[in-house]
C-alpha cells in the first residue's frame, strides 16, 4: 500500500523490464542472526513497508511461541535517521509499522520517540526486563541501505536457532494482518510507551560506574573533537562527557546533525580511516584538539585518532584501541579491587579475528580470556552466560572498532567507549603520556602484537566458493596448504567444515557454520591469518597478526615479516588476478 513502491513496480511492468523485476522479486531477503540488511526499495528483496510488516509478523508469532508473558512484558523498538526518498522508506516509518504489528496483537511496545544509538535497544531490553528488542538501522552501510537488528530477552543479539525459527515464522505470515498498514492506530493505544527520557537518564547514570577519575576530568586541558558522521551520536556523546564531568568535545559542524545522504563522506564508515576524518582533522587543527573521537552513524562503533609529536595524525586500528581500553579497564578494576582472590572471576573476551593482546595481558595478570566467533552476538551471549555464573566481564572487543566497556550493554557501544577513551587520555595526560606512548608501553610489557587486515571485493558467490574450495583441496583432494610462499603452515582451523588440526580429535571447539566461509592458518613463525566472507557485504576479508613475546622490541623487523606474510597470503591464497578480485585500495 505504499504509493511510491507501488508506482516503481507498475512502471517496470509497463516497460516490460523483466530483468529488474527479477531483481526485486526473484528472491526474498534472508533473515539471519544479524536480522535483515538490504537496500530500501520495492519488492521482496528490499527493505520496504511490506517486508517490514511481514518480518515483524513472523517475529511476533515466534515470540508468542517462546514467551507466555509477552503481552505483559513487551518489546522495545528504536530507529536511526536513515531515509530513502524514492521508495518512501525510512527507519522511523519502519519502526512505527513494526510497533503497529505488535500492538495489533496486544503486545506492549516501548517505541523510542526520537533517533537513538543502537546500544540503547539492548540496554532497554535488560533494563526494563522486556522479551526482545528491534533496532532499525543499517549502521555504517551505504545510504540506500537499511536493516532490522534483533535482540533476545538476555540483551544480546540473537544467535541460532532463533534466526531459523524467526525466518520460518516470517514465511508462514506473509499476508499483512487487517490493521498492519494503519500506523496511526498506535498513537492512541495504551500499549504504546516512550522509553526515551527514562533510558536517557538511566543509561548515563549506569555508565558512570566506569568513571574513576572525575577530578582529573574536571581539570584536564586536553581538547577533543567528536564527529557523528551524519548519524545519531552527537547529542549522546555530549551527554556522556557531561556525565563524566568532562568539558564537551568540539563537534564537527558539517557532520553533527543526522543526514541520510551522508553528503561529506564517500562511505559513512570511520573504519575506512583518514578519508572519513578529513573534516575532523581540520577542526582539531583549528581548535588545538589532540584527540578525535568518531562514531559510525548508529554510534555503536568508535574510531580514535591522535596528533603525534611530528604533527601527523595517527588513526588507531581497532586492535590498538582494544589493547588500550583492555589495559585501562583492567588497571581501573585492579585499583578498585584490593582483594587479590577476586581476579579468578574476572573475564575479558574478543573475537577470533581480533588481536590476541588481551590473552597476553590475561596470562600475565591472572584473569581469564576467552575468544568467540566473529561478531558481538557471540560475545554478548557469552558475557551474559558468564555474568549469570557470577563472573565479572570487564571488557569485550572486535577489531572492527567495536567495544563493550560497560556491563549494562551486552553489545558494542560507541558512546560509552568514547567517553571512557576520553577519561583514559585525560588521566594519561597527567602523567605526560599520549595514547600512542601508552600503547607502546602496553606492548613493551605484554609483547608486541602487530596486525594487518584488509579485504577484496567479489560480487560472484561462485568465485568465492571456488577460492575456498581450492584452499581445502590444495595439493589433491581434502588437503590444505602446507606452506604459503616461504612461510610454513603449522596449523589449520576451518570453521566452515569444523576441522581443527590442533585438536586431538581434529574437531574445532568453536561453533561451526556451513553458510559462511572461515579458515584460520597458523604459521611456524608465530603468525596467524584468517580468511572469511562477510555476512553483510560482498567482501572476502583477511586478518593477520604476528605476536612476539615481551622483550622482542624490534618492531620494524616484525612489521616487515608480517608484510611479507600478507603479500604471500594475497598472492598464493587469494590469487586476485586469476579470481578477478577488486582490492580495497581500488
Amino acid at each position: 500500500q505504499n504509493p511510491k513502491t507501488y508506482a516503481i513496480v507498475k512502471q517496470l511492468l509497463a516497460e516490460g523490464n523483466a530483468g529488474e523485476l527479477q531483481k526485486y522479486f526473484g528472491s526474498r531477503m534472508e533473515f539471519g542472526t544479524a536480522g535483515l540488511r538490504a537496500a530500501m526499495g520495492a519488492g521482496v528483496s528490499h527493505m520496504n513497508d511490506l517486508t517490514i510488516i511481514q518480518t515483524t509478523q513472523g517475529f511476533c508469532r515466534y515470540l508468542e511461541k517462546n514467551f507466555s508473558d509477552l503481552k505483559k512484558r513487551g518489546v522495545v523498538i528504536g530507529f536511526d535517521a536513515r531515509a530513502h526518498l524514492s521508495s518512501g522508506g525510512s527507519s522511523k516509518r519502519f519502526a512505527r509499522l513494526a510497533a503497529t504489528t505488535f500492538i495489533s496483537q496486544g503486545v506492549p511496545v516501548y517505541l523510542f520517540s526520537d533517533i537513538i544509538p543502537t546500544p540503547f535497544v539492548p540496554y532497554t531490553v535488560t533494563h526494563l526486563k522486556l522479551c526482545a528488542g528491534i533496532m532499525v538501522t543499517a549502521s555504517h552501510n551505504p545510504k540506500q541501505d537499511n536493516g532490522y537488528k534483533v535482540y533476545w530477552e538476555n540483551g544480546a543479539q540473537i544467535i541460532s536457532p532463533h534466526d531459523k525459527g524467526i525466518s520460518q515464522a516470517i514465511e508462514e505470515n506473509q499476508e499483512p494482518w487487517p490493521q498492519a498498514w494503519d500506523d496511526k492506530l498506535i498513537d492512541s493505544s495504551l500499549l504504546l510507551h516512550d522509553p526515551y527520557s527514562t533510558v536517557n537518564k538511566d543509561y548515563f547514570k549506569d555508565i558512570q560506574k566506569q568513571c574513576f577519575y572525575r577530578n582529573i576530568n574536571k581539570e584536564t586541558n586536553l581538547k577533543f573533537v567528536h564527529t557523528a558522521v551524519h548519524g545519531v551520536g552527537h547529542k549522546f556523546v555530549q551527554l556522556a562527557f557531561k556525565a563524566f564531568d568532562l568539558s564537551p568535545p568540539f563537534a564537527v559542524p558539517e557532520q553533527k546533525d543526522p543526514d541520510p545522504d551522508f553528503p561529506t563522506v564517500k562511505y559513512p564508515n570511520p573504519e575506512e580511516g583518514k578519508g572519513v576524518l578529513t573534516l575532523s582533522f581540520a577542526l582539531a587543527e583549528k581548535d588545538g584538539a589532540r584527540i578525535i573521537l568518531a562514531n559510525d552513524p548508529d554510534a555503536d562503533r568508535l574510531a580514535v585518532a591522535e596528533k603525534q609529536e611530528s604533527g601527523e595524525w595517527k588513526v588507531f586500528s581497532g586492535n590498538e584501541l582494544g589493547a588500550l581500553l583492555g589495559w585501562w579497564i583492567f588497571t581501573c578494576w585492579k585499583n578498585n579491587n584490593r582483594d587479590t582472590r577476586a581476579i579468578k572471576d574476572v573475564y575479558m573476551l574478543s573475537s577470533t579475528v581480533s588481536s590476541k593482546i588481551l590473552r597476553a595481558i590475561a596470562l600475565k595478570e591472572g584473569f581469564h580470556f576467552e575468544e568467540t566467533l566473529t561478531g558481538f552476538k557471540w560475545m554478548g551471549n557469552r558475557a551474559k552466560q558468564l555474568m549469570d555464573q557470577g563472573k565479572a566481564v570487564l571488557f569485550a572487543f572486535e577489531e572492527a572498532i567495536g567495544y563493550m566497556c560497560c556491563p549494562a550493554v551486552l553489545d558494542k557501544d560507541g558512546v560509552s567507549a568514547a567517553v571512557i577513551t576520553a577519561e583514559m587520555a585525560s588521566f594519561l595526560a597527567t602523567r605526560n603520556l599520549s595514547l600512542s606512548q601508552q600503547l607502546k608501553a602496553v606492548y613493551d610489557e605484554y609483547g608486541f602484537h602487530i596486525t594487518r587486515a584488509s579485504y577484496f571485493i567479489c560480487h560472484d558467490p561462485k568465485v568465492i566458493q571456488q577460492l575456498f574450495d581450492n584452499l581445502r583441496n590444495f595439493d589433491g583432494k581434502n588437503t590444505y596448504p602446507k606452506s604459503c610462499g616461504r612461510f610454513k603452515v603449522s596449523g589449520i582451523r576451518d570453521l566452515t567444515t569444523g576441522y581443527d588440526s590442533s585438536q586431538p580429535d581434529q574437531k574445532a571447539i568453536l561453533p561451526t557454520s556451513k553458510s559462511s566461509q572461515m579458515i584460520t592458518f597458523t604459521f611456524a613463525n608465530g603468525g596467524v591469518a584468517t580468511m572469511r566472507t562477510s555476512g553483510t557485504e560482498p567482501k572476502i576479508k583477511y586478518y593477520s597478526e604476528l605476536c612476539a613475546p615481551p622483550g622482542n622490541s624490534d618492531v620494524e623487523q616484525l612489521k616487515k615479516e608480517l608484510d611479507e606474510l600478507v603479500n604471500a597470503l594475497e598472492k598464493h591464497f587469494f590469487q586476485p588476478e586469476k579470481n578477478k578480485l577488486q582490492r580495497k585500495t581500488e
